[in-house]
């Protein structure tokens, strides 16, 4: 396509967006008020996934060391677990560390657990991280079955109970977002389709004279894009502005507890650009699909 062709159809786009102006104010709210949904279901998804992923990163496998091990058989014991390819991480707490942590939990009560400083009955413990949190219990499993491991420990029946939980909540959260960008594009492509079929008579006239159906279709394509784009300006600046409030708010009050929000940069630049992209993405989808049929004859 020549420039000068292309700048035409940009200048016609413009025109025609400003002799429309009820319908595309219409259609350029009916995307303000679809995104802004979608940006604020967005925004909440992201953040719960967030918190999923850090309660699943602190899923932790506890190895209790037996006690008739020498220090070499402990020594080789993290070196075979270490060889895993499922472990990201073998740390080693001795028993007098494990017993000052018991201490510390319990408070005022675990004072009476001083009296075992002297003796201790506790195990040395190799903590272990897995690289994929959903690894946990099959490397568990695998740990347990090595020689010189008293017991495994990684929150049984718990663990499996909050990934199941975690990974439910994840696929509700897919399946209302699919669901959300459906409806959006429907009810939004319904609302461009009636501003096309008051100017069914303008393409109608276009054909006769001539013009090919691509001609017809780059001023209505460049009128979709500036809709989608025009009606994500509202729900970027809202939702971007509504988070920052909100984790200004909440966000202290989490100090110290193992659930954050999602830090206001990048995440708001994040959902921006997907808002846009999303608007214009529909913006295009509307214009297409209503002006096609106008174009079979």
């Amino acid at each position: 396509m020549k420039s000068n062709t292309f700048l035409r159809h940009i200048r016609e786009s413009f025109k025609s967006l400003g002799r429309n102006g009820w319908m595309t104010f219409a259609s350029a709210s009916a995307v303000t008020v679809t995104l802004i949904l979608v940006g604020v279901f967005f925004a909440i998804m992201m953040n719960l996934n967030h918190m999923a992923s850090s309660i699943e990163s602190d899923v932790e496998i506890r190895v209790y060391i037996d006690r008739t091990a020498t220090e070499e058989d402990a020594t080789a014991l993290e070196e075979k677990i270490a060889a895993l390819p499922k472990v990201d991480s073998v740390t080693f707490s001795g028993k007098d560390e494990e017993l000052d942590s018991l201490i510390s939990s319990l408070g005022e009560e675990g004072e009476a657990f001083k009296l075992f400083q002297q003796d201790n009955p506790l195990n040395d413990v190799y903590v272990v991280q897995a690289k994929t949190p959903s690894d946990t219990i099959p490397l568990a499993e695998e740990i347990d079955e090595m020689e010189f491991t008293a017991n495994v420990n990684y929150g049984q029946g718990t663990v499996e109970n909050l990934f199941s939980t975690i990974n439910f909540g994840r696929n509700i959260g897919i399946i209302l977002i699919v669901g959300l960008l459906f409806t959006a594009m429907f009810l939004i492509s319904n609302t461009i389709k009636i501003t096309i079929v008051s100017r069914r008579h303008e393409i109608e006239i276009m054909r006769l004279v001539g013009a090919t159906n691509s001609f017809i279709r780059w001023p209505f394509f460049l009128e979709g894009l500036w809709l989608g784009l025009l009606g994500s300006i509202i729900p970027v600046a809202a939702v971007g502005t509504a988070y920052y409030y909100f984790y200004d708010y909440v966000s202290p009050k989490l100090q110290g507890h193992f659930i954050q929000l999602l830090e206001v940069t990048p995440f708001v630049y994040q959902v921006g650009a997907i808002l846009i992209l999303l608007g214009a993405i529909i913006g295009v989808w509307g214009s297409l699909m209503s002006v096609r049929k106008f174009l079979k004859i």
